[in-house]
């Protein structure tokens, strides 16, 4: 249970202004159709945490030592600065016009192309060498994503003019922080 609500609450905390987030938005106000935007996002979020939660639980089964979760510790804390800086979509201008078939293919190769790399599925893969469960922590970091996401498409602008997002952030934050110090404490034999 540990597993599935920590990675829920990181990704859908992190999530929150994150450039997917924004993405979302866009499509949504581009297309009109938010079931198929919804689709798009649960079906990139599927295939792209998959990876990178395989990727995670993989490397912890060859890299199990203290120098490794004490790696993965402070990957997380490097999370929490990172979850600090805002996102900007400029970053990744134009990738919603790579395709024109429609409003699902559009937001399933933008979302699986944007989130290559972005700190939800950076905190995929340390989720999943920190838990060591691929299939649970995709379950778990896709819900999270759609927690944040599904909102978005459906009430768009108008939601992130309500949420203050630098409380957001700092929340997540402070819980990257937490489970970096945690796994430290626990990598280094200290509290066990």
């Amino acid at each position: 249970m540990e597993t599935f609500l920590t990675s829920t609450a990181v990704v859908a905390l992190a999530e929150i202004g994150d450039k997917t987030q924004l993405l979302a938005i866009l499509l949504a106000t581009r297309f009109g159709k938010p079931l198929p935007i919804v689709s798009g996002i649960f079906a990139a979020t599927i295939a792209n945490h998959f990876l990178a939660a395989l990727l995670g639980a993989q490397a912890a089964a060859f890299l199990d030592g203290q120098w490794f979760r004490t790696a993965i510790g402070l990957s997380f804390i490097a999370m929490a600065v990172w979850t600090l800086v805002p996102d900007r979509l400029d970053d990744d201008e134009g990738t919603t016009h790579t395709f024109a078939r429609g409003a699902f293919m559009t937001t399933l190769v933008a979302f699986f192309l944007v989130e290559m790399g972005d700190k939800t599925q950076i905190a995929t893969v340390a989720l999943a060498s920190r838990f060591g469960d691929a299939l649970l922590v995709t379950l778990a970091t896709t819900i999270g994503m759609m927690i944040a996401n599904v909102p978005a498409v459906f009430l768009g602008n108008a939601l992130l003019r309500r949420i203050p997002l630098v409380t957001v952030r700092l929340v997540a934050a402070g819980l990257f922080l937490l489970i970096g110090v945690a796994v430290l404490l626990q990598a280094t034999g200290v509290g066990t």
